[in-house]
């Protein structure tokens, strides 16, 4: 399948702000939510203007997925963990641009910079069981079911269960 544009990624810039606090708040996407509260404007600003390019340091690496020189969504490496070399990974393409292969582009691109770059030897995800469009997303980039949590979320006063998944470099 040829894409007609490629996603490139790159770090967060000031201009990123708005789009960063919607994207971090869309209630719906959330899969394994960090925070109890919505992040505010002022909160998303200064994690831009402290961004550091020192992901193995800070633990953490957040860049953008820009596509034809927008920007559609972002994709993360969080838990960073250099002494078992290994790292979470998740994605997250804007409503408007999903369906168009853009997540897998973002997210092999970053596996292929933890990989290459950062020198880890797994990247893992939480992904809801019914998220079968996600789960197939990872599937697809040769990521394989590593166990289930069960009763991992609570969505809407139901539980439900999550599959780790895991990207070895052999």
């Amino acid at each position: 399948m040829t894409m007609a544009h490629t996603v490139t990624l790159r770090a967060p810039e000031p201009d990123d702000t708005d789009r960063l606090y919607l994207w971090e708040n869309d209630p719906g996407t959330a899969e394994v939510p960090v925070n109890g509260a919505p992040l505010s404007r002022l909160q998303v600003w200064n994690y831009i203007q402290h961004y550091s390019a020192d992901p193995l340091g800070t633990g953490e690496l957040r860049l953008i997925a820009e596509c034809a020189g927008e920007a559609v969504g972002h994709v993360d490496l969080t838990e960073i963990d250099v002494r078992n070399s290994r790292a979470e990974v998740s994605v997250y393409i804007d409503a408007a641009h999903r369906g168009r292969g853009l997540g897998r582009q973002a997210l092999a691109a970053m596996v292929r910079h933890a990989r290459r770059v950062l020198d880890l030897h797994q990247v893992w995800a939480l992904v809801a069981c019914d998220n079968a469009a996600s789960l197939a997303l990872f599937k697809s980039l040769d990521f394989k079911p590593a166990g289930r949590l069960r009763s991992w979320l609570r969505r809407d006063g139901r539980w439900v269960d999550v599959v780790m998944l895991q990207y070895l470099a052999v």
